[in-house]
């Protein structure tokens, strides 16, 4: 029963570590695919297997059922571990804001656009606020609500104004 409650405490530990010190363990196990040996996922499995063990073997008083019992536990939260840890770390897709994501999007006018040349407009794409320089085919006075119509470049739009009731 001893070695379940040690292996138990070492998963307990090393969640305790993990919260504290963050992201800096995950280096350590990243060559052996960081989404399922993830530190998350090694101390849901040690945790499991040692007090899933030490539950079994009290109840039981068989170190075999006991260690069965202790690994099926330990597989599955840390599998459940894991799949958390991936979900809340997210996968990094939705944070590069692309340039076809700005199409038909709404903005303001932050600096007025002249009839022929450019101005500076305002976006909010996937949550994070973007500036870009515009054109439009009528002048546009700053503070004006616009839509996106069509990407020029990285770093420049067309746009009409939005004409509210």
């Amino acid at each position: 029963m001893t070695v379940f409650l040690v292996v138990g405490a070492v998963g307990v530990v090393l969640l305790l570590v993990a919260l504290v010190v963050g992201d800096v363990l995950d280096g350590a196990l990243e060559g052996l695919s960081a989404g399922f040996f993830s530190t998350e996922a090694l101390a849901g499995f040690l945790g499991a297997l040692g007090f899933g063990g030490a539950i079994a073997l009290e109840t039981t008083g068989s170190t075999s059922i006991a260690v069965v019992v202790g690994l099926v536990l330990g597989v599955l939260l840390g599998w459940l571990a894991a799949r958390a840890s991936r979900f809340l770390h997210g996968d990094g897709e939705g944070d590069t804001v692309r340039t076809s994501d700005m199409l038909e999007r709404i903005g303001s006018v932050v600096s007025a656009i002249p009839e022929g040349g450019f101005g500076v407009v305002s976006l909010s794409v996937g949550g994070h606020i973007t500036r870009l320089n515009a054109r439009s085919s009528v002048a546009v006075a700053a503070g004006t609500r616009v839509s996106v119509t069509q990407v020029i470049s990285p770093t420049a739009v067309q746009v009409e104004p939005l004409f509210l009731p």
